[in-house]
């Protein structure tokens, strides 16, 4: 599937090819921290289908307690999350659905780190609704 996306200011834009059915949230305590918010969703694109069209994301290095180290690339000026990837070499860049287009064509299809995941944020559908944007 091809997909658009670009930050919230508007300073980065990119293209991808992606597979929407590896669409995935990771539940880490990084990805909490990292996002600001209960859980991350993403979905992977080979190197070889990500460009960048505009701009250049600000790019810091996580290391996780295995020594893994993972970039973590995001608009300098909004904040907007992009990708994560290997810090060197990525094969695949992990893109952030709601940075993309096309994201409510993309629903995530698994799971994972759900040791750390936060109770109440595992089912929401109970809480009240409000329509408003």
């Amino acid at each position: 599937m091809k997909i658009e996306g670009h930050c919230h200011c508007g300073a980065i834009a990119y293209e991808a090819t992606v597979d929407p059915q590896k669409a995935a949230l990771c539940h880490c305590t990084d990805c909490q921290t990292l996002s600001g918010a209960p859980f991350r969703a993403s979905v992977p694109a080979l190197a070889d289908d990500f460009r960048i069209l505009r701009g250049h994301p600000k790019v810091y290095i996580k290391t996780a307690e295995s020594g893994a180290r993972r970039a973590q690339a995001f608009c300098a000026d909004c904040g907007t999350p992009i990708y994560a990837a290997a810090a060197d070499n990525p094969a695949q860049f992990n893109l952030r659905l709601g940075a993309i287009a096309q994201r409510a064509e993309i629903p995530a299809l698994r799971q994972g780190w759900c040791s750390s995941a936060l109770a109440w944020a595992r089912n929401i559908e109970a809480l009240p609704e409000s329509r408003q944007r």
